[in-house]
């Protein structure tokens, strides 16, 4: 893939965009700061078609808007390790500041997941899985050296996703 674009959201949130070739699916990859670096870098190396989008988010709120406005095949989630699932959990409320003096509260219930990746990866919480569950959508939550294994298996995994 190739990278096209950067912004940055509402919410403070970097973004980046890795197209791909003609065809494909989008999908979301969701990393936290102190794990997005070398990430630029492995979705470069990806060889897919669609579009990957990257988002660099402190929070729920961000990755919540995401989802909704890319409507992704799917989202793949960075964490200090894989994940094969996790229980329902609940956030507690929190005020943070987003771009241009943006403050919004987050928080609250999320539901339980069941990554659709890596069954024999340990089960544990995962905020930003159960956000993105929450929304119906498929997750693979990965470590960040396993992001570009993880994202082509997926996409060799899923009809017209290579």
């Amino acid at each position: 893939m190739q990278h096209t674009r950067t912004w940055q959201d509402v919410y403070g949130g970097a973004r980046a965009s890795f197209g791909g070739r003609a065809g494909g699916h989008r999908w979301l990859v969701a990393a936290p700061p102190e794990l997005a670096p070398g990430l630029a870098e492995a979705l470069n190396a990806v060889d897919g078609k669609g579009e990957a989008v990257l988002l660099i988010h402190d929070g729920l709120t961000p990755l919540l808007a995401a989802v909704r406005e890319l409507n992704p095949r799917g989202v793949l989630v960075v964490a200090p390790a894989p994940l094969s699932g996790g229980p329902a959990l609940e956030v507690p409320e929190r005020t943070l500041d987003g771009a241009g003096g943006l403050t919004y509260r987050e928080g609250g219930a999320f539901p339980s997941w069941t990554g659709a990746a890596d069954p024999e990866a340990p089960r544990g919480e995962c905020p930003p899985a159960s956000a993105a569950a929450s929304l119906g959508m498929a997750v693979v939550v990965t470590a960040p050296a396993d992001v570009r294994a993880a994202l082509e298996a997926w996409m060799d995994a899923t009809p017209h996703g290579r």
